[in-house]
């Protein structure tokens, strides 16, 4: 994290611009010529600044308040070793800037949170040392997790909450339906990124997410091996930490030559798990071979059941960050933060911060 340079305006004027996914060309035409491309560019170079009504006008255009603009963040977010996980749609380089421009925006809030509380907390994150070669490897290493983290054999609750307790900052953004989440480095800080969910969503893929970014997180991978590969390794991962190889065999049962709907339905209610996942999980462990898993696939696809929230059962779960929610009350109620202050961390306006406040003493 490092300092800003100076002409702020210019920088969060950038910032915003990104996080829209416009490019000048396009923000132009969005504020219908009242002002030219190369004033913008003009603007973002710190040679001018726009008067107060062309301010307001950009802001609608972007989705951000006016006072975005001039709000000047203490630090400067630098995200390092940075691994993005999504859908097979492709990201574009202009979504790809604009998803790490809003993940930028709410970490910025996020450690100056932590300074003005004067957090010092010390944590350590987990390491699996030995590197990972192949699935068998993965699994000694969600084991080894589960045992540091003394998780037995029990369905884990909430994933995210989970990571959050272990010291891992996590935060969720809205954006584009091909990305699922990424995690980097911020200094001695570990990060993940998750798309942000509807209460009506499924939540089973955003937890394998979650636990797909630990892997990246915690796993050594060999120098040799391709992406391709270490996402695999990754999959195998979440899977084991997910659904343990122990009660996965016992649920399952070696040498059926037939599964069924509802007790998917009930395996992934109990564990959090995608019937993709479970089935993956079942051919990682010889509980099935190639032949019933092809069939499952066949299947599954022409049920549409690999289309957002299109596969039966739910996971009970609420999978949503609330650590740097909690930090603005702790805040308050330290008589650190005021009203205003509070909502420019929690990212809502002061009304509806307001509005949600019920002092109890």
């Amino acid at each position: 994290m490092e300092k800003l340079m100076e002409n702020n305006f210019a920088n969060r004027l950038i910032s915003a611009r990104k996080m829209a996914g416009m490019s000048l060309q396009a923000l132009a035409d969005k504020l219908e010529n009242v002002v030219t491309k190369q004033s913008l560019n003009k603007y973002e170079q710190g040679k001018m600044k726009p008067e107060s009504e062309l301010v307001i006008a950009i802001s609608n255009v972007l989705n951000v308040p006016v006072n975005y603009f001039y709000i000047e963040p203490t630090v400067n977010i630098q995200f390092e070793n940075i691994d993005f996980r999504k859908y097979s749609t492709k990201l574009n380089s202009t979504e790809e800037e604009s998803i790490q421009e809003k993940a930028k925006d709410v970490f910025e809030r996020y450690f100056e949170l932590e300074d003005l509380l004067n957090l010092n907390e010390e944590i350590k994150y987990s390491k699996f040392i030995e590197p990972i070669y192949t699935a068998h490897d993965a699994e000694m290493a969600a084991n080894a997790i589960r045992k540091e983290w003394n998780l037995g054999y029990d369905p884990i609750p909430d994933v995210v909450e989970m990571l959050e307790d272990k010291g891992y900052k996590v935060v969720e953004i809205e954006t584009v339906g091909a990305f699922d989440g990424f995690k980097a480095d911020v200094g001695k800080s570990k990060v993940i990124v998750l798309r942000k969910t509807k209460e009506t969503d499924d939540v089973v893929r955003k937890r394998f997410t979650a636990l797909h970014e630990l892997a990246h997180h915690t796993l050594k991978f060999p120098d040799e091996i391709t992406h391709k590969e270490e996402e695999k390794l990754c999959h195998a991962f979440a899977s084991a930490l997910l659904y343990p190889a122990e009660m996965a065999q016992k649920e399952l049962q070696k040498g059926r030559f037939h599964f069924y709907e509802r007790e998917l339905m009930l395996i992934k209610q109990r564990w959090g798990i995608s019937f993709s996942a479970i089935f993956n999980r079942a051919l990682q462990l010889g509980i099935i071979n190639d032949s019933v898993y092809k069939r499952f696939n066949m299947g599954y696809r022409s049920r549409k059941y690999h289309l957002p929230n299109m596969e039966p059962g739910q996971f009970r779960s609420n999978e949503k960050p609330t650590r740097m929610e909690r930090l603005v009350y702790v805040g308050l109620g330290k008589e650190v933060l005021s009203i205003n202050e509070a909502a420019y961390f929690a990212g809502v306006s002061s009304w509806k911060l307001q509005s949600q406040l019920n002092r109890m003493v």
